[in-house]
């Protein structure tokens, strides 16, 4: 049986590690890219033969072109989950952050979607999950070019999948809400932070780096072989609970022409 090749990115820490592990567990050989050669290096070790890894800058159209011309095929998963942050108060802003956010998230992701796409295109299947954030579906302060960066990458995710599904290739996006991990080590290094945050999700917990990949691996099977163009949210409730945050009288729950 010929071999299934994963592509991740972002692979060299956080969500993107445990993507890269969870796909070699599932059967896929993993081509890991990340520019953090340390990261690829722990993670090759823990992985073992299962993943080859390769530094690679995923805004650079040359080297996402060199990096998808050394793989054995078309390989016939891709996961897009390379990402920045620079958070800040947009007045104060600076534009390089606007940028490099818009770059790595949105541009990057348009880059290693391409390119890969046109190789699954020749073998008429394939899927991709692109990796957005619930700032992409809900803005949050301070959140700098990411929220923008992160919404763009669903819409560009919706423009794949209708562009591509005649080729044979889903498209579809991965938005995890609170998740303990990566670049959210910072946030929930504060005990009270953790603490509230944790309170605000319907499920009473925060998500996981393997939350987020048993969802991937999901839409990248044939259980979702009918499933694309579409943005499934992993965030205990947190975007749909608005409601379920504000106080009101319990009085009210009478309120109503039946009501005794």
């Amino acid at each position: 049986m010929a071999e299934k090749w994963a592509v991740v990115t972002g692979a060299g820490s956080g969500i993107g590690a445990v993507v890269a592990g969870a796909a070699v567990k599932n059967g896929y050989r993993v081509a890991a890219w990340d520019l953090n050669r340390e990261g690829l290096e722990a993670l090759a070790a823990g992985i073992g033969d299962g993943c080859e890894t390769r530094v690679c800058d995923i805004t650079d159209e040359a080297a996402v072109e060199a990096a998808v011309a050394a793989l054995p095929g078309a390989p016939a998963v891709l996961v897009n989950c390379a990402g920045v942050v620079r958070f800040g108060p947009l007045l104060e802003l600076p534009l390089e952050k606007w940028e490099l956010a818009l770059r790595v998230n949105l541009t990057g992701t348009f880059l290693v979607g391409r390119t890969v796409a046109r190789r699954m295109a020749a073998a008429g299947r394939g899927s991709i999950i692109n990796i957005a954030s619930i700032n992409g579906i809900a803005a949050a302060p301070h959140a700098g070019g990411y929220t923008a960066s992160k919404a763009g990458v669903v819409r560009l995710s919706e423009q794949q999948a209708m562009e591509w599904a005649s080729l044979g290739i889903r498209v579809n996006t991965v938005a995890p809400g609170l998740i303990d991990a990566g670049m959210s080590d910072a946030i929930y290094a504060d005990a009270e932070v953790r603490r509230v945050r944790e309170g605000a999700v319907p499920l009473r917990r925060l998500g996981t780096s393997d939350d987020i990949a048993d969802t991937v691996l999901f839409l990248a099977s044939e259980q979702a072989s009918y499933i694309t163009g579409q943005c499934l949210t992993v965030d205990g409730g947190l975007t749909k609970s608005t409601l379920a945050n504000l106080p009101r009288p319990a009085a009210v729950d009478a309120v109503g022409p039946d009501a005794t």
